[in-house]
């Protein structure tokens, strides 16, 4: 299905922005010179960070990419359950001989400033992730020639994008990696959500605006299904993570096929917010006493995982990935691209000679 999107490059095939260092330049210029739509991930990074690797980006490739945006989040209410779990974790800033993390550090990702430099410098692409940006923003960036998408969990919410603006809509089914990009943290939803090929379906219905089909997507073939479903791309981030030019500390990638790693959940232990991961000793012992406070515990947590990491103690660390993760690759990202592509024309082919959908 052709759209305004996919016309900015030949494959339809999205690299997801993962942020904490997994989305870098050389990662999203591979990609995007594969023919793919690379991106970065602005989440977590001072607007100077963000400009400085849009420039550097910029260097490596002149074909279209894109800079993923957090939302800010709404002030919580659950301070004292913060405070809790500090005290829970006094055990592991022992463990790693660091201190906890200043939970009050900061609301917004310095999101202002972020949208300040993608109006003044703007880029082909601009995503938005835990909520909708407002129309005006929205506009400002269509202006300056930018192409806008804005996640959702379901249908309510791609109507909400719509409505807002935005030029596209990210299905995220739930079984992607890394964070939940839901529009409100609702607690007593834990563990639910919605499957990516009926949720892409449900959005298909809903908006008129293209769909991009995130979530557990590892192989050619399940790109040719979103895409048979009314997507017009495929977005994949772990099939990404694992490839050399990720920033993915090596033993992340290691974790994706390792059997000691054998199912993700969906887990607040990090953050504070859903977001899947493979199950660690972290995510084991603390998950069931996470509170419901992003970016709080993002905060509270951050010299923890950093430690972890930094140790060599994979039990320590966020150790994000969709359900597929066992089915991950380790091939150059290019290369990536190109085997996954070849994958998708097979099934189009199959179906060809079958009298089928192509």
């Amino acid at each position: 299905m052709s759209s305004a999107l996919t016309d900015l490059f030949p494959h339809p095939i999205v690299q997801a922005p993962m942020a904490g260092g997994v989305s870098v330049p050389r990662l999203a210029a591979a990609v995007s010179e594969a023919g793919g739509l690379g991106f970065l991930a602005a989440g977590y990074k001072t607007a100077d960070g963000m400009y400085q690797e849009i420039k550097q980006l910029r260097g490596l490739t002149s074909r279209p990419f894109g800079v993923n945006v957090f939302i800010p989040q709404p002030e919580q209410s659950e301070s004292g359950a913060v405070e809790v779990y500090a005290h829970q974790l006094a055990g592991e800033a022992a463990w790693y001989e660091t201190e906890l993390g200043d939970p009050d550090s900061g609301r917004d990702d310095g999101y202002d400033a972020k949208l300040a430099v993608l109006l003044d410098n703007p880029v082909p692409v601009v995503s938005f992730h835990f909520g909708v940006p407002s129309r005006e923003v929205l506009d400002k960036l269509r202006r300056a020639g930018t192409f806008t998408l804005v996640t959702a969990t379901s249908a309510e919410e791609a109507r909400a994008v719509e409505q807002a603006g935005a030029d596209a809509v990210i299905a995220q089914g739930v079984e992607a990696g890394g964070h939940q990009g839901t529009h409100r943290d609702v607690p007593e939803n834990d563990g639910s959500g919605t499957g990516l090929l009926s949720l892409v379906a449900q959005i298909r219905e809903a908006v008129g605006i293209p769909v991009v089909a995130a979530g557990g997507i590892m192989r050619g073939s399940q790109i040719a299904a979103v895409l048979a479903a009314g997507a017009s791309a495929a977005q994949l981030g772990t099939a990404f993570l694992a490839t050399p030019e990720s920033g993915a500390h090596a033993l992340h990638k290691q974790a994706l096929t390792n059997p000691l790693f054998t199912r993700t959940e969906l887990t607040r232990a990090f953050s504070g917010r859903p977001a899947r991961a493979l199950v660690n000793r972290f995510v084991r012992e603390h998950g069931p006493y996470a509170p419901a406070a992003y970016p709080e515990v993002n905060h509270l947590t951050s010299p923890l995982r950093k430690a972890a990491a930094k140790a060599g103690d994979a039990q320590g660390m966020s150790l994000f990935a969709g359900q597929g993760h066992r089915m991950a690759r380790e091939l150059p990202a290019g290369r990536l691209v190109e085997v996954l592509v070849g994958e998708l024309d097979a099934v189009r082919t199959a179906l060809s000679a079958q009298g089928g959908p192509r």
